[in-house]
């Protein structure tokens, strides 16, 4: 299944609540909330309390992207507020095994993410036991950035592993994806698309409607 994620990274925060009903209203079943701890990454997001005050108001999928260091120490913190996945980067987890055993054991979902220059061969130990891999296709710690074009072979190659090992997942990818090159992710293998302004800047639902038709368009394509 091909899943859009809309990062509120994006949203207009005088409006959140209402632009989050719009991404709901339009079909989306995913909202991808970054974390930055300003460590880790350069920049810092928002944490729990935002998390919190959206959480009862709508019954999309949080899925929650910690971009900061060791995050085994928050994770108890992102369950109570209403995550529904959490993803730690392999890069700020010195037990990545650990981190991973631990959002397990709170009946989350759980993924791990690599940044651009890390290779796949650093979490193929763990691919049986997670979730979802996501791909960051742009440095992580700001939106806005282009996509890096050489992700699409990291991707191609993560799907080869996975079918080799006979192991299925999510490949999530975030990072500079328009409703222009979405294609191209696709068919490297990507099933979880995050996107951050090319949805909520403009018309929601127009944004969204773009990159349901190249959806459509790829199914027919591959069927």
């Amino acid at each position: 299944m091909i899943k859009l994620a809309p990062s509120i990274l994006a949203a207009d925060f005088n409006i959140l609540g209402e632009q989050i009903k719009k991404i709901e209203g339009a079909g989306v079943e995913y909202l991808h909330v970054d974390v930055m701890d300003g460590n880790y990454v350069p920049s810092i997001s928002f944490g729990t309390p935002v998390i919190k005050s959206i959480r009862n108001n709508t019954k999309l999928i949080f899925d929650v992207h910690l971009m900061v260091d060791e995050p085994i120490r928050l994770v108890n913190d992102y369950k109570e507020a209403g995550a529904d996945i959490i993803t730690v980067h392999a890069e700020a987890c010195s037990d990545l095994v650990a981190t991973i055993d631990k959002i397990k054991t709170l009946g989350l979902k759980v993924g791990v993410s690599l940044n651009p220059e890390t290779p796949i061969s650093r979490i193929e130990n763990v691919l049986q036991d997670i979730d979802m891999v996501l791909i960051m296709s742009v440095d992580p710690g700001a939106g806005g950035q282009p996509f890096i074009p050489s992700t699409l072979e990291k991707i191609k190659d993560l799907k080869s592993m996975l079918d080799n090992k006979g192991i299925s997942l999510d490949i999530e990818v975030d990072g500079g994806i328009r409703p222009d090159n979405v294609m191209d992710v696709l068919m490297a293998g990507a099933n979880v698309i995050v996107t951050g302004t090319a949805v909520f800047r403009g018309d929601i639902l127009e944004n969204v409607n773009r990159y349901n038709k190249e959806f459509e368009r790829y199914k027919e394509i591959v069927k």
